[in-house]
């Protein structure tokens, strides 16, 4: 006997829900009293259950409060619905057992990746960096079986053909929202490639820019935001998981250095030009403060693992952590938290940082040593790779003294070959794929 999900609404609510899960093979029965849900649950076909708050909203504060609570005494996992979403309210569905949160309005496709996990039992792993380093990360994670990814992307890139967007329509930057896109597409090769094709020519209206920038943006406009236009290129690139904008704010990133100089600016702290590029970095902030989005906010609180890096420490990694409630999220998740080190240094940011220093700065801006696991790289590189980056003053970030690291962190340290050094020395897709399927004890074919 196939088990279903149950539904706890009523009316048009009911219908809108039932008509989304019908595109899914899973069954589903609606009910609306305290007293149907004991009895649909007594009877051990309920796999598991979504609970529509907005279905007691005004009223029935009784069958509410009775409904949840035989859901959590259950142990049956539930998805909370509804209509008026809040931190609080995240906060308070957690609490009350709900192991994930929609809002509506839904995005019909994140709705069933969320609803099919929950049914199936799938692993959800929140990931949080940008940049290149992300982009690895999520082409080697959607390989991985029955895991739905939630990548919750830093919005501070204000360089290149995504500045110019951003300067001359007041958006989110779209460039590592696009790029995290054609990560987790099922999209033909083609598609992808036309998102990726950068112009060459066309003077100050598209040379520079990335044609997938463009069409973020033009959705941006149609849908009346970033955070919706992100969600219907998702749906034409049909992606294999959910990306999400870390805050809604337009912000810059700010950075002081030991140094006492202060720069304001991604792309400015990146390139470290007319300053000293070996300064470290004492202090990052957004102006104005940036707050988490409420999408980013549930996903890393209701995840199974929470991912931090790989990706530019400061610029790409910790730029969302000092987002208001994310580093509160990353804390308070029950998630394993696992750290993936950077394999380079990167003058201007890490330069002479070990991984050591790269794990101190993690924990320091999580508020405390939260992490679980942390990966650093011993892959050995060709003299020739070593060469190229040591002339750009680039380094590998070397493990160093362990005794050091375990001073500060209760993590397992897991030293692996995780990398390559075909081109660039990037992390290694099949490498890193195995490396942390073995931690999160799934299987990697």
């Amino acid at each position: 006997m196939q088990k279903k999900i149950l539904v706890i609404s009523k009316g048009a609510a009911c219908e809108e829900i039932k008509s989304i899960l019908a595109q899914i093979p899973i069954p589903a029965e609606s009910v609306c009293t305290a007293d149907s849900v004991k009895k649909k649950i007594r009877q051990g076909d309920v796999a598991c259950a979504l609970f529509d708050d907005d279905a007691f909203s005004g009223h029935n504060d009784r069958c509410r409060a009775e409904s949840l609570a035989l859901l959590r005494e259950s142990k049956k996992d539930f998805i909370f619905v509804t209509s008026s979403p809040s931190f609080e309210a995240i906060d308070e569905a957690r609490n009350d057992g709900a192991k994930e949160f929609i809002a509506r309005p839904y995005n019909h496709r994140e709705f069933i990746l969320r609803v099919t996990a929950c049914y199936y039992g799938n692993r959800r792993i929140a990931c949080i960096g940008g940049g290149t380093g992300l982009f690895n990360l999520l082409s080697c994670l959607k390989q991985l079986p029955h895991v739905l990814i939630c990548s919750i992307v830093a919005m501070t890139d204000d360089g290149g053909s995504t500045g110019k967007l951003r300067e001359s329509f007041g958006i989110l930057p779209p460039g590592d929202v696009r790029r995290n896109l054609v990560a987790l597409s099922n999209a033909p090769i083609l598609m992808n490639e036309v998102l990726q094709h950068r112009f060459k020519a066309g003077g100050n209206v598209f040379e520079g820019h990335s044609f997938g920038n463009l069409f973020l943006t033009v959705l941006a406009e149609i849908k009346g935001s970033m955070k919706e236009g992100v969600k219907s290129l998702g749906d034409i690139l049909n992606i294999q998981g959910i990306v999400i904008p870390v805050t809604d704010n337009l912000v810059s990133l700010g950075a002081m250095f030991e140094d006492g100089s202060i720069v304001i600016g991604e792309s400015k702290i990146d390139m470290a030009e007319d300053r000293n590029p070996e300064a470290s970095i004492k202090k990052l902030w957004h102006v104005p403060e940036a707050e988490a989005s409420i999408d980013a906010y549930a996903s890393i609180l209701n995840s199974d693992t929470v991912i931090i890096g790989p990706g530019d420490l400061f610029t790409s990694v910790i730029t969302n952590l000092i987002v208001k409630h994310v580093a509160e999220a990353v804390v308070r998740t029950s998630a394993k938290k696992v750290y993936v080190c950077n394999l380079m240094t990167k003058l201007g940011e890490t330069a002479h940082y070990g991984a050591f220093e790269h794990i101190k700065e993690i924990i320091d801006y999580l508020g405390g040593d939260y992490l679980d696991y942390v990966i650093i790289s011993n892959t050995r590189y060709s003299s020739g790779a070593l060469k190229r980056y040591e002339a750009k003053g680039q380094f590998p970030v070397g493990a160093g003294d362990l005794r050091k690291i375990k001073g500060i962190t209760k993590a397992r340290i897991v030293l692996a070959d995780v990398a390559h050094d075909m081109e660039l020395v990037r992390h290694d897709n099949e490498k890193l794929k195995k490396c942390i399927g073995k931690l999160l004890d799934v299987r990697t074919g």
